[in-house]
């Protein structure tokens, strides 16, 4: 394989280049990049194909760039002031020389161009590098930034902005004043960071909110949003000029709804921004979803579910044809589950066809085509489309209509196996749901192989986990009796730094597993009501959300209050 091959990662090119490893050896590499998210550097130290140092020895000569020891590094104060520690942490540089005009900063890979460009942008200054062990480099931060996260306002003053940019911005630009305000260096700068920092703090979704008389700025974290400090009300329609610049966006239509997508540099890796614009009274209310693939595990045996849930799945979708649908609201992590049944079953042999609206992560060795109903191009007519395709799989994203079931369920009888998803209160409103679309009974009898039912619910900080002695009022919120418990206590988050205050850290998921035996089949074909077929799933072994949180209530994995919320 050519050198050529692995140019767009300055870390492969420049062990490659060296000699140090072969094609075999950086094709490895790259294939788990693709599929972790994980950078070159981390995995080529972490799996041992080579030493740190000759790892740094390598991109230094490659690079041009010095390598240097700053475990033992006196940094003065006014250095450690020329890059705000939301930056520092967000690119894992830190500052060892400055001057008015020019800054060093050290570094454990190579900068890619647009990282350089940015970080000249963001700090305003000439910069250079020098190279050095990562645990040197991440040592120093923490020791001279600390564990506290930056606020918008810690990083960009709203006295800059009030001086610099807020004066000469309202509702009322046209066009051109649009484009010049949203291209204007603070409004450049400071949607850059907004997004630097809701990536930091892992946010799933980024709010941006024009009000009457003033301008909220929200984050989404583990389900819950968290408001930022407002900036002037005077920035609304500048920002929000510039999200949709980046979106490639029309900046003049104010009055309709649009859709389009940021990928949005950070650090040594991009990040899929979805971008949604919604007219209200008082301008554009932007939503952007975060679509982080380091962040979020598209392998089944990362995504927490129960021993038995996840032996039974496993089964399912090694079979060669049926429907198998995962089912829950929106936001309860339903498409990385689908991603992640694709991800196990996505071999060389196998040909997997997604229709997607829109295409959430792009994923090696699938064919995924967006549905666009504006366009035309709807499920239905993607589907027998697919059908043309010769695929063993297919992914609807999906079933809306009673055409989308018929031609699932038609797929199904020929031949493939169909993953699609359904917005229903459990697994088995899921079979109600299929018949009230007017999807004959025997043909869901015959063709549905499993429901997997799921929520996602709020994990308790590690940091501040508290224990305590369930009252009966608890227990006969669960349904629980003294003896179920057995004398466990239950747990709750106290609330610390380390968790925003909030008590809750990360989010994990619940599960209900509904398998369609013969006895369902039969209940299926009969018309049986929901409650009937979830009794009778339960009497065969199934385990519903509420009891898979009581399960996670006893473990001290979430609380009382999450649980009830959300089951």
């Amino acid at each position: 394989m050519p050198t050529s091959t692995y140019a767009a990662d300055p870390v492969l090119e420049a062990v490659h280049s060296a000699g140090l490893l072969d094609d075999t050896a950086c094709d490895e590499i790259l294939e788990e990049k693709n599929r972790s998210a994980k950078d070159a550097r981390d995995i080529i130290v972490d799996a041992g194909y080579l030493s740190e140092d000759d790892l740094l020895n390598a991109l230094s000569a490659g690079s041009g760039i010095d390598v240097t020891t700053i475990a033992d590094a006196d940094i003065p104060v006014e250095t450690v002031q020329a890059v705000k520690d939301s930056v520092a942490k967000m690119y894992g540089i830190m500052p060892i020389e400055a001057t008015p005009t020019s800054v060093t900063l050290a570094t454990y890979t190579i900068p890619s161009p647009v990282v350089s460009d940015e970080l000249s942008f963001v700090l305003g200054k000439e910069i250079s590098f020098v190279l050095a062990r990562k645990e040197e480099v991440l040592g120093c931060i923490s020791r001279y930034y600390g564990g506290s996260d930056s606020a918008v306002d810690d990083f960009l003053s709203i006295a800059e902005f009030e001086s610099n940019a807020a004066g000469g911005f309202d509702d009322a630009m046209d066009e051109k004043q649009m484009a010049e305000a949203a291209s204007s260096a603070p409004v450049v700068r400071f949607v850059n960071l907004v997004l630097n920092q809701a990536v930091q703090a892992r946010a799933s979704d980024i709010h941006f909110e024009p009000f009457e008389k003033e301008f909220k700025i929200r984050y989404r974290v583990d389900g819950a949003l968290y408001e930022m400090t407002a900036p002037p009300r005077n920035l609304a329609t500048p920002v929000i000029s510039r999200i949709k610049v980046m979106s490639n966006l029309n900046i003049a239509e104010r009055r309709l709804p649009q859709d389009g997508r940021i990928e949005l540099p950070v650090g040594n890796r991009v990040i899929d921004l979805r971008v949604s614009c919604l007219p209200t009274q008082f301008g554009e209310s932007v939503v952007l979803r975060v679509l982080d693939r380091s962040v979020v595990s598209l392998d089944l045996e990362n995504l927490g579910m129960p021993d038995d849930v996840y032996n039974n799945i496993g089964e399912d979708i090694d079979k060669p044809n049926g429907i198998v649908i995962v089912t829950g609201p929106t936001g309860s992590g339903k498409t990385t589950t689908l991603y992640s049944c694709l991800r196990r079953i996505n071999k060389e042999g196998t040909k997997i066809l997604t229709a997607e609206e829109p295409v959430e992560y792009d994923i090696d060795g699938l064919v995924q085509v967006p549905v666009n109903p504006v366009q035309g191009n709807t499920f239905p007519l993607v589907l027998r489309a697919f059908l043309r395709q010769d695929p063993d799989v297919i992914m609807v994203g999906e079933i809306r209509d009673l055409e989308t079931a018929q031609i699932a369920v038609q797929a199904s009888l020929t031949g493939h196996l169909v993953f699609s998803t359904l917005h229903t209160n459990d697994a088995a409103g899921a079979v109600t749901r299929l018949v009230d679309m007017d999807v004959a009974p025997y043909l869901i009898a015959s063709t549905l192989n499993a429901v997997l039912g799921q929520r996602l619910i709020r994990k308790i900080c590690k940091n501040c986990r508290t224990f305590y002695d369930p009252t009966q009022e608890h227990l006969d919120r669960l349904g629980l009796t003294p003896d179920q418990v057995a004398g466990r206590q239950f747990a709750f988050g106290a609330g610390c730094d380390v968790c925003n205050k909030s008590g809750y850290k990360g989010r994990k998921g619940l599960y209900e597993y509904l398998r369609v035996s013969d006895p369902i089949r039969l209940l299926i074909s009969e018309r049986k009501p929901t409650l009937t077929i979830r009794e009778k799933a339960r009497e065969l072994g199934m385990r519903t959300m509420r009891e898979d949180g009581i399960r996670n209530v006893l473990d001290g994995t979430t609380t009382v209050d999450e649980v009830l919320r959300y089951t």
